[in-house]
């Protein structure tokens, strides 16, 4: 039996990369390199910086990583894509021209007899009013009619000026956790395991672009932030008895 593999935050597309093709490349060979092991694959939300599909037409760009998806789909490799705050409008193209798993939300998901609850972690916990009320509005089904009918040559380019406002690129700014108890994401973790479902082995999320790896509650139960393809360059890979953290070091 093979392995899970999780990754989140790639941003792929992102113009603050000073070479986007170099971080695309760097994720292919790490499609590549579980290939020969992987049982499944979540990505846990920001795959792409940004992604709009209309109904007849498709952003340009990501082929090679589009293409490495569809091998490992092609091979058996079960495949489950999380949306996140920057790739919502994902909606029926991907899933049925590469045949993966499309999730809005969160799932509670047995994965080899231990319980995982996986999501993006940006629709979790207590959220500020400007970001539920955003969040909310890219989710409407009216808005997004709206802005489909927007020229893609306006909306690609304000979605990239955007990103580049929230999140730039620098070698000196690599995210940390701040502490343990400043992580919202800690605290709605012990707050579901407590009043909630007690018997949850993992929480699993992306989102925090930080690298965590917390025991939490009496029962054994652990916390996870994945880290990012910014920076971090991690994933999460679970053999059946345990989960680890990696670095993906060519």
């Amino acid at each position: 039996m093979g392995r899970v593999y999780f990754i989140s935050d790639l941003h792929l597309g992102a113009t603050y990369f000073p070479d986007p093709k170099k971080w695309e490349k760097r994720v292919v060979r790490f499609l590549e390199s579980i290939a020969m092991d992987a049982d499944e694959l979540y990505m846990l939300g920001d795959i792409l910086d940004y992604w709009y599909e209309y109904r007849n037409v498709v952003p340009r760009g990501f082929i090679r990583f589009f293409g490495a998806l569809s091998r490992l789909a092609d091979s058996g490799v079960k495949i489950h894509w999380f949306i996140g705050n920057h790739d919502i409008w994902l909606f029926d193209y991907l899933r049925d021209e590469i045949g993966l798993e499309i999730v809005d939300g969160y799932v509670v998901r047995d994965i080899r007899g231990k319980k995982f609850f996986l999501t993006h972690g940006d629709g979790v916990g207590k959220l500020k009013p400007t970001f539920r009320f955003l969040r909310g509005m890219f989710r409407n089904k009216l808005c997004q009619k709206f802005y489909a009918a927007i020229h893609p040559r306006w909306t690609i380019a304000f979605a990239h000026r955007w990103s580049d406002s929230s999140r730039g690129y620098s070698p000196e700014n690599v995210p940390v956790c701040e502490g343990e108890e400043n992580e919202p994401l800690v605290k709605f973790s012990k707050e579901y395991l407590r009043d909630v479902d007690p018997t949850i082995d993992y929480f699993v999320y992306g989102h925090r672009h930080i690298l965590l790896d917390l025991p939490i509650g009496p029962t054994g139960c652990r916390m996870i932030i994945l880290g990012d393809w910014i920076y971090h360059f991690s994933y999460g890979v679970f053999d059946g008895r345990d989960f680890m953290l990696k670095i993906f070091d060519e």
